[in-house]
C-alpha cells in the first residue's frame, strides 16, 4: 500500500506550485516538462476542455476574453469593492456580478464562481502531484496572504473542496516561509518576511524557536504585487506609443495583452540586467492597413523611478507590522525574502537599507512558500512530528453595535485558535430579535470595516430595553475562519452560524461547482521552452 503523502500547495496570484516531504525534506514537484512554477491561468477552450498552468498562459495574447488570470485578486471579494472595480478596468474576460453582490466569472456561455477558478488550479497541482508519486493524492495544505479576511480565507478553502481536496489547514505565506527557514535547524530567531508575491504584499514577524513559530505580528495589502510593477512598465509603454502614433491601444484588448506580456518580461529582465530591449511585433494595424511595431528601451534606472512609490508602499506595511508587535528594525535578527519580485535589486537594496541588514535568499523565494506548506501538511498527517505553530488573527474581529458603530471583540495579532466572549443588551422596549453583523478592521466606524456576514437571533423574552441580555461568542479555528454563537443568558437559547458570507458559496453552489469541476477535462500540455520564472 502506498504511504500516504499530503501536498504543500502555495496557490499564488501569478503562479502557483506544490510541494511534498520525501525522505524528511521538502521536495518542489515538477510536471512532466521539469517545470517547477506554473502560472495561475485558466484558458477555456472551444471543445470544452480547459488549459491551465504554463500552457494556459501562452493563451492570454491568443484569446485574452477566454483566459483567466489574477484570480487571486477577486476571490472572496464583493462586486462592489474598489479591489473589482480595478480589476473589471484592465483585465480582458467579463467579471460580473453574481447572487448577494458576489463576483462571478462569465466566459463561453458559462458563469463561475472564483473559487472554481482557482479550484482548476489546485486540480492541477494535484494532478502533477499525482503523475509524480503514482497514487491519488487528496490531503493538502493551502496557503493564503497573512492579510487575507475571513471571506478569502474561506473562499479559498471552498476551491479546495471544489477541487476534489481535504484541505487540512489554510496556512499564512510568510508562516509556511518560515517553516522552510527554520523546521529542524534549531534556529532562535525573530525574523521579518517580506512576502511580495504577484498580487499581494505582507509582512510577518516571527519567533522561531526549537520546532516552535509564533507569529508575534503581521500586516499587509492585498493589492500590491508584481503585476502592479508590470502595469507601471505597461502604462509607460502605451504612453509612449500613443504619443509617437497618435494611438491608444488601450482600446484594443487584443494589443493590450501583448504589450502587457512585453511589460512583465522587460521587468524580468531587472532581476539581473541594466537594460530591457522592448519589441512588440505588429502590435497596431490602422483602418488603411498599414501595420506598427511597438519598440522602445528601458533602463533599470528609468524603472526604479517608476516603481519606487510601490516600493516606498510595502515599508509603511513594515512599519505598520514592526509597530503592531512593539519593535522596531533594530529588533529584528534575520530578514526572508519571499516571491518572484524579491529578485529585483531595487527590491533587495531597499530592504537592506530599511532593515539595515543583508535579506536572506538562499531559498527560492519562488519555491519557499510550497516547501514549508509541504513541511506543515507532513506535520498534520504525522503527529509524532514535534513542530508546533502558533498563528494570529490578521485583522481585528468586530461586532456591529447601534449608530454604526463596531465594538472589537477580539484584537488583531491575538494568537489563534481563540475564542472570546462579549454580553450584549436591547436596545428597545419590547425588542424580540437581534441582528448579529460581523467585522473585521481597525475602525470603530462600520462602513469602515468589512462585513464577513451577519444572521438573527430571534425568541427574546420581551422586556424593557437593557433587561434581556445575549452573550456573543467568536471563535477563529487555525485556519483563521470564523463561527460566531450567540445565547440568550436567561433562556440558554442558542444560535450559532459559520458566518453564512454575503458574496460566498452556499454548500449546493460548492458541490454543483465541485460535481462540474470533475467532469471538466484538463487539455493536454505542449512541450515548454523552459520554465517560467517571474520576477
Amino acid at each position: 500500500m502506498a504511504q500516504e503523502v499530503a501536498m504543500g500547495i502555495d496557490l499564488g496570484t501569478s503562479n502557483s506550485s506544490v510541494s511534498i516531504i520525501q525522505d524528511g525534506q521538502a521536495v518542489v514537484i515538477p510536471n512532466e516538462w521539469g517545470e517547477l512554477t506554473h502560472a495561475s491561468v485558466v484558458s477555456f477552450l472551444e471543445d470544452g476542455s480547459v488549459l491551465v498552468g504554463n500552457d494556459a498562459k501562452k493563451q492570454m495574447c491568443i484569446s485574452p476574453e477566454t483566459t483567466i488570470s489574477s484570480a487571486k485578486r477577486l476571490i472572496g471579494r464583493y462586486f462592489f469593492s474598489e479591489e473589482v472595480k480595478k480589476a473589471r478596468a484592465v483585465m480582458p474576460y467579463a467579471i460580473v456580478e453574481g447572487p448577494n453582490s458576489g463576483v462571478r466569472i462569465a466566459v463561453r456561455d458559462q458563469i463561475y464562481a472564483v473559487p472554481e477558478i482557482s479550484a482548476m488550479v489546485l486540480k492541477e497541482m494535484k494532478a502533477i502531484t499525482e503523475a509524480y508519486v503514482g497514487h491519488p493524492v487528496t490531503k493538502a495544505v493551502v496557503t493564503v496572504p497573512a492579510f487575507f479576511n475571513d471571506n478569502q480565507r474561506q473562499a479559498t478553502k471552498d476551491a479546495g473542496r471544489i477541487a476534489g481536496l481535504d484541505v487540512l489547514r489554510i496556512l499564512n505565506e510568510p508562516t509556511a516561509a518560515a517553516l522552510a527557514y527554520g523546521f529542524g535547524n534549531n534556529v532562535n530567531q525573530r525574523v521579518v518576511i517580506y512576502d511580495l508575491g504577484g498580487g499581494t504584499f505582507d509582512v510577518s514577524i516571527l519567533e522561531i524557536g526549537t520546532d516552535v513559530f509564533e507569529v508575534l505580528g503581521t500586516a499587509g495589502d492585498t493589492y500590491l504585487g508584481g503585476d502592479d510593477f508590470d502595469d507601471r512598465v505597461l502604462q509607460w509603454l502605451l504612453a509612449g506609443f500613443k504619443q509617437q502614433y497618435g494611438v491608444d491601444l488601450m482600446q484594443d484588448r487584443y494589443a493590450l495583452q501583448k504589450v502587457k506580456e512585453a511589460a512583465e518580461k522587460a521587468k524580468n529582465t531587472f532581476s539581473d540586467g541594466d537594460t530591457a530591449q522592448i519589441h512588440v511585433p505588429l502590435v497596431h494595424t490602422d483602418a488603411e492597413g498599414m501595420s506598427y511595431d511597438l519598440e522602445a528601451t528601458l533602463t533599470r534606472q528609468q524603472f526604479n523611478h517608476m516603481v519606487m512609490d510601490l516600493v516606498q508602499r510595502t515599508f509603511k506595511v513594515c512599519d505598520e507590522a514592526l509597530q503592531s508587535g512593539r519593535m522596531t528594525a533594530n529588533d529584528i535578527d534575520g530578514v526572508i525574502l519571499v516571491g518572484g519580485p524579491t529578485r529585483l535589486p531595487v527590491i533587495r537594496n531597499s530592504v537592506r537599507h530599511y532593515f539595515q541588514r543583508e535579506p536572506n535568499t538562499s531559498i527560492n523565494p519562488d519555491l519557499v512558500v510550497c516547501m514549508g506548506a509541504a513541511i506543515q501538511a507532513h506535520a498534520l498527517l504525522n503527529e509524532r512530528t514535534s513542530s508546533f505553530l502558533l498563528d494570529v488573527t490578521p485583522m481585528t474581529l468586530r461586532l456591529g453595535t447601534v449608530g454604526g458603530y463596531t465594538e472589537a471583540i477580539i484584537d488583531k495579532n491575538t494568537p489563534i485558535p481563540i475564542d472570546r466572549s462579549r454580553t450584549f443588551t436591547t436596545v428597545r422596549d419590547g425588542q424580540e430579535k437581534v441582528n448579529i453583523r460581523i467585522y473585521q478592521g481597525e475602525s470603530r466606524m462600520a462602513q469602515e470595516c468589512t462585513m464577513l456576514g451577519e444572521f438573527e437571533f430571534s425568541g427574546l423574552r420581551p422586556a424593557r430595553r437593557g433587561d434581556v441580555k445575549v452573550e456573543v461568542t467568536f471563535e477563529i479555528d487555525t485556519d483563521g475562519i470564523v463561527r460566531v454563537t450567540a445565547r440568550d443568558g436567561e433562556t440558554g437559547q442558542v444560535a450559532s452560524t459559520n458566518i453564512n458570507l454575503s458574496s460566498g458559496l452556499s454548500e449546493s453552489e460548492i458541490q454543483n461547482a465541485a460535481s462540474r469541476n470533475a467532469a471538466t477535462a484538463l487539455a493536454p500540455h505542449e512541450k515548454q521552452d523552459g520554465e517560467v520564472q517571474p520576477a
